[in-house]
Protein backbone atom coordinates (compact mmCIF):
# COMPACT_ATOMS: atom_id res chain seq x y z
CA UNK A 1 0.00 0.00 0.00
CA UNK A 2 1.36 3.41 -0.94
CA UNK A 3 1.82 6.14 1.63
CA UNK A 4 -0.97 8.06 -0.15
CA UNK A 5 -3.40 5.41 1.08
CA UNK A 6 -2.52 5.69 4.75
CA UNK A 7 -2.53 8.70 6.96
CA UNK A 8 1.26 8.75 7.40
CA UNK A 9 4.24 6.45 7.11
CA UNK A 10 4.10 3.35 9.27
CA UNK A 11 7.70 3.20 10.52
CA UNK A 12 7.25 5.53 13.48
CA UNK A 13 9.23 5.00 16.68
CA UNK A 14 7.91 4.70 20.22
CA UNK A 15 4.60 3.00 19.46
CA UNK A 16 2.80 2.63 22.80
CA UNK A 17 1.79 -0.79 24.13
CA UNK A 18 -1.72 -2.15 24.07
CA UNK A 19 -4.00 -4.11 21.82
CA UNK A 20 -4.50 -3.10 18.21
CA UNK A 21 -7.92 -2.71 16.63
CA UNK A 22 -9.22 -2.08 13.13
CA UNK A 23 -12.52 -0.20 12.84
CA UNK A 24 -14.00 -0.18 9.36
CA UNK A 25 -16.33 2.60 8.27
CA UNK A 26 -14.54 4.77 10.81
CA UNK A 27 -15.19 7.98 8.92
CA UNK A 28 -18.84 8.08 9.98
CA UNK A 29 -20.49 8.95 13.27
CA UNK A 30 -20.65 5.38 14.59
CA UNK A 31 -17.11 4.53 13.56
CA UNK A 32 -15.78 7.75 15.03
CA UNK A 33 -17.48 7.00 18.36
CA UNK A 34 -16.05 3.47 18.37
CA UNK A 35 -12.57 4.78 17.62
CA UNK A 36 -12.84 7.34 20.41
CA UNK A 37 -13.99 4.75 22.93
CA UNK A 38 -11.35 2.17 22.05
CA UNK A 39 -8.57 4.74 22.30
CA UNK A 40 -9.93 5.73 25.72
CA UNK A 41 -9.72 2.02 26.64
CA UNK A 42 -6.00 2.05 25.82
CA UNK A 43 -6.33 0.35 22.45
CA UNK A 44 -4.38 1.49 19.39
CA UNK A 45 -6.83 1.93 16.54
CA UNK A 46 -6.51 1.83 12.79
CA UNK A 47 -9.53 3.78 11.65
CA UNK A 48 -10.30 2.58 8.14
CA UNK A 49 -12.66 3.93 5.54
CA UNK A 50 -13.03 4.21 1.78
CA UNK A 51 -12.50 7.94 2.32
CA UNK A 52 -8.99 8.57 3.63
CA UNK A 53 -9.83 12.24 4.18
CA UNK A 54 -12.70 11.29 6.50
CA UNK A 55 -10.56 9.07 8.73
CA UNK A 56 -7.74 11.59 8.75
CA UNK A 57 -10.22 14.06 10.26
CA UNK A 58 -11.37 11.49 12.80
CA UNK A 59 -7.79 10.60 13.72
CA UNK A 60 -6.86 14.24 14.21
CA UNK A 61 -9.88 14.83 16.41
CA UNK A 62 -9.62 11.79 18.67
CA UNK A 63 -5.83 11.64 19.08
CA UNK A 64 -4.00 14.80 17.98
CA UNK A 65 -0.68 13.26 19.02
CA UNK A 66 -1.08 10.53 16.41
CA UNK A 67 0.47 7.94 18.70
CA UNK A 68 -2.55 5.69 19.04
CA UNK A 69 -4.42 6.07 15.77
CA UNK A 70 -3.63 5.25 12.15
CA UNK A 71 -5.96 6.44 9.38
CA UNK A 72 -6.09 3.91 6.55
CA UNK A 73 -7.94 3.86 3.25
CA UNK A 74 -9.94 0.65 2.93
CA UNK A 75 -12.46 -0.50 0.33
CA UNK A 76 -14.09 -3.48 2.03
CA UNK A 77 -15.40 -4.79 -1.29
CA UNK A 78 -11.88 -5.24 -2.69
CA UNK A 79 -9.84 -8.28 -1.66
CA UNK A 80 -6.67 -6.42 -2.66
CA UNK A 81 -7.55 -3.30 -0.68
CA UNK A 82 -8.35 -5.37 2.41
CA UNK A 83 -5.05 -7.25 2.18
CA UNK A 84 -3.05 -4.05 1.74
CA UNK A 85 -4.83 -2.24 4.56
CA UNK A 86 -4.33 -5.09 7.03
CA UNK A 87 -0.66 -5.33 6.03
CA UNK A 88 -0.28 -1.60 6.71
CA UNK A 89 -1.88 -2.00 10.14
CA UNK A 90 0.39 -4.92 11.04
CA UNK A 91 3.42 -2.91 9.90
CA UNK A 92 2.29 -0.11 12.21
CA UNK A 93 1.02 -2.02 15.23
CA UNK A 94 2.51 -5.48 14.91
CA UNK A 95 -0.79 -7.38 15.10
CA UNK A 96 -4.54 -7.05 14.70
CA UNK A 97 -6.19 -8.13 17.95
CA UNK A 98 -9.63 -6.62 17.39
CA UNK A 99 -11.72 -6.13 14.27
CA UNK A 100 -14.91 -4.09 14.26
CA UNK A 101 -16.77 -4.63 11.00
CA UNK A 102 -18.75 -1.41 10.96
CA UNK A 103 -18.65 -0.34 7.28
CA UNK A 104 -22.06 -0.38 5.65
CA UNK A 105 -24.59 1.38 3.48
CA UNK A 106 -28.37 1.43 3.21
CA UNK A 107 -29.87 1.81 -0.24
CA UNK A 108 -32.87 3.94 -1.15
CA UNK A 109 -35.99 2.14 0.11
CA UNK A 110 -37.88 0.78 -2.88
CA UNK A 111 -40.01 -2.38 -3.05
CA UNK A 112 -38.43 -5.65 -4.18
CA UNK A 113 -39.96 -5.51 -7.64
CA UNK A 114 -38.33 -2.12 -8.27
CA UNK A 115 -34.91 -2.89 -6.80
CA UNK A 116 -32.14 -2.53 -9.43
CA UNK A 117 -29.72 -5.44 -9.45
CA UNK A 118 -26.70 -3.13 -9.20
CA UNK A 119 -28.09 -1.56 -6.01
CA UNK A 120 -28.78 -4.99 -4.51
CA UNK A 121 -25.29 -6.19 -5.41
CA UNK A 122 -23.51 -3.10 -4.08
CA UNK A 123 -25.33 -3.33 -0.74
CA UNK A 124 -24.44 -6.99 -0.26
CA UNK A 125 -20.86 -6.38 -1.41
CA UNK A 126 -20.30 -3.72 1.27
CA UNK A 127 -22.54 -4.88 4.10
CA UNK A 128 -21.94 -8.65 3.93
CA UNK A 129 -19.04 -9.61 1.68
CA UNK A 130 -16.96 -6.82 3.24
CA UNK A 131 -17.45 -8.41 6.66
CA UNK A 132 -16.29 -11.75 5.27
CA UNK A 133 -13.22 -10.32 3.52
CA UNK A 134 -12.03 -8.34 6.54
CA UNK A 135 -12.64 -11.22 8.94
CA UNK A 136 -10.84 -13.67 6.69
CA UNK A 137 -7.84 -11.36 6.53
CA UNK A 138 -7.34 -11.10 10.30
CA UNK A 139 -8.40 -14.54 11.53
CA UNK A 140 -5.15 -16.45 10.79
CA UNK A 141 -3.15 -14.09 13.00
CA UNK A 142 -5.73 -14.20 15.79
CA UNK A 143 -5.84 -18.00 15.68
CA UNK A 144 -2.04 -18.23 15.74
CA UNK A 145 -1.87 -16.01 18.85
CA UNK A 146 -4.80 -17.69 20.58
CA UNK A 147 -6.66 -14.43 21.18
CA UNK A 148 -8.92 -12.24 19.09
CA UNK A 149 -12.18 -10.33 19.05
CA UNK A 150 -14.39 -9.67 16.05
CA UNK A 151 -17.47 -7.48 16.45
CA UNK A 152 -19.81 -7.35 13.48
CA UNK A 153 -22.27 -4.47 13.24
CA UNK A 154 -25.51 -5.92 11.94
CA UNK A 155 -28.82 -4.10 12.41
CA UNK A 156 -32.31 -4.50 13.76
CA UNK A 157 -33.08 -4.90 10.04
CA UNK A 158 -31.39 -8.30 10.23
CA UNK A 159 -34.05 -9.42 12.71
CA UNK A 160 -37.19 -7.79 11.35
CA UNK A 161 -38.06 -7.06 7.76
CA UNK A 162 -40.61 -4.29 8.25
CA UNK A 163 -39.56 -0.71 7.52
CA UNK A 164 -36.31 -1.90 5.92
CA UNK A 165 -35.11 -2.05 2.29
CA UNK A 166 -34.74 -5.66 1.17
CA UNK A 167 -31.06 -5.60 0.26
CA UNK A 168 -30.12 -4.01 3.57
CA UNK A 169 -32.29 -6.43 5.55
CA UNK A 170 -30.89 -9.41 3.65
CA UNK A 171 -27.29 -8.30 4.12
CA UNK A 172 -27.69 -7.61 7.83
CA UNK A 173 -29.43 -10.95 8.38
CA UNK A 174 -26.49 -12.50 6.55
CA UNK A 175 -24.08 -10.80 8.96
CA UNK A 176 -25.84 -12.55 11.83
CA UNK A 177 -25.49 -15.93 10.11
CA UNK A 178 -21.85 -15.24 9.24
CA UNK A 179 -21.18 -14.27 12.87
CA UNK A 180 -22.62 -17.47 14.25
CA UNK A 181 -20.88 -19.75 11.75
CA UNK A 182 -17.49 -18.07 12.15
CA UNK A 183 -17.77 -18.08 15.94
CA UNK A 184 -18.37 -21.82 15.94
CA UNK A 185 -15.28 -22.39 13.77
CA UNK A 186 -12.86 -20.36 15.88
CA UNK A 187 -14.19 -20.71 19.44
CA UNK A 188 -11.60 -23.32 20.36
CA UNK A 189 -8.80 -20.98 19.24
CA UNK A 190 -9.49 -18.17 21.72
CA UNK A 191 -11.23 -15.96 19.15
CA UNK A 192 -14.66 -14.60 20.00
CA UNK A 193 -17.01 -13.37 17.28
CA UNK A 194 -20.19 -11.49 18.12
CA UNK A 195 -22.71 -9.23 16.44
CA UNK A 196 -24.55 -6.08 17.48
CA UNK A 197 -27.98 -5.14 16.12
CA UNK A 198 -28.57 -1.40 16.54
CA UNK A 199 -31.90 0.26 16.00
CA UNK A 200 -32.03 3.83 14.71
CA UNK A 201 -28.91 5.57 16.00
CA UNK A 202 -28.77 9.35 15.89
CA UNK A 203 -26.36 10.79 13.33
CA UNK A 204 -26.28 14.20 11.62
CA UNK A 205 -28.17 12.64 8.69
CA UNK A 206 -31.31 12.44 10.79
CA UNK A 207 -31.27 16.21 11.31
CA UNK A 208 -32.04 16.74 7.61
CA UNK A 209 -35.25 14.71 7.90
CA UNK A 210 -38.58 16.50 8.50
CA UNK A 211 -39.46 16.53 12.18
CA UNK A 212 -42.65 14.52 11.74
CA UNK A 213 -40.69 11.74 10.00
CA UNK A 214 -38.10 11.67 12.79
CA UNK A 215 -40.88 11.22 15.33
CA UNK A 216 -42.09 8.15 13.46
CA UNK A 217 -38.64 6.61 13.69
CA UNK A 218 -38.40 7.44 17.38
CA UNK A 219 -41.75 5.83 18.07
CA UNK A 220 -40.61 2.54 16.58
CA UNK A 221 -38.46 2.15 19.69
CA UNK A 222 -40.40 1.50 22.92
CA UNK A 223 -37.98 3.70 24.85
CA UNK A 224 -39.15 6.58 22.64
CA UNK A 225 -35.87 7.94 21.32
CA UNK A 226 -32.97 7.35 18.96
CA UNK A 227 -29.96 5.49 20.22
CA UNK A 228 -26.63 7.26 20.63
CA UNK A 229 -23.41 6.34 18.89
CA UNK A 230 -21.65 6.31 22.26
CA UNK A 231 -24.03 3.59 23.48
CA UNK A 232 -23.10 1.35 20.58
CA UNK A 233 -19.42 2.14 21.14
CA UNK A 234 -19.74 1.07 24.79
CA UNK A 235 -21.06 -2.31 23.71
CA UNK A 236 -18.24 -2.65 21.18
CA UNK A 237 -15.81 -1.84 23.98
CA UNK A 238 -17.03 -4.68 26.19
CA UNK A 239 -17.17 -7.21 23.37
CA UNK A 240 -13.63 -6.25 22.37
CA UNK A 241 -12.06 -6.56 25.79
CA UNK A 242 -10.81 -9.07 28.32
CA UNK A 243 -14.02 -9.05 30.36
CA UNK A 244 -15.86 -10.70 27.49
CA UNK A 245 -14.75 -14.32 27.78
CA UNK A 246 -17.83 -16.55 27.50
CA UNK A 247 -19.94 -14.88 24.81
CA UNK A 248 -19.42 -15.84 21.19
CA UNK A 249 -21.74 -16.34 18.26
CA UNK A 250 -24.16 -14.07 20.10
CA UNK A 251 -26.31 -11.20 18.86
CA UNK A 252 -26.44 -8.22 21.22
CA UNK A 253 -29.48 -6.04 20.73
CA UNK A 254 -29.26 -2.28 21.15
CA UNK A 255 -32.56 -1.15 19.65
CA UNK A 256 -34.38 0.49 22.52
CA UNK A 257 -36.69 -2.48 22.92
CA UNK A 258 -37.63 -2.58 19.24
CA UNK A 259 -36.58 -6.24 18.87
CA UNK A 260 -39.11 -8.67 20.27
CA UNK A 261 -36.59 -11.51 20.39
Amino acid sequence: MSTSEIGRTVDQPSIPPGRVAVVTGAGGALGSAMTTRLIADGVRVACADVSLEAVQRVAGAVDPSGARVLPVRLDVTSETSVAEAIAAVVAWGGVVDILVNNAGICEVPVPAWEMPLEVWSRTLDIDLTGVFLCSRAVLPGMIARGWGRIVNISSIAGKEGKHNPIAYAAAKAGVIGLTKATAFEVAAHGVLVNAITPGSIWTPNWAAMPAEDRVQYEQRHPVGRFGRAEEVAAMVSWLSGDECTFSTGAVFDISGGRAGY
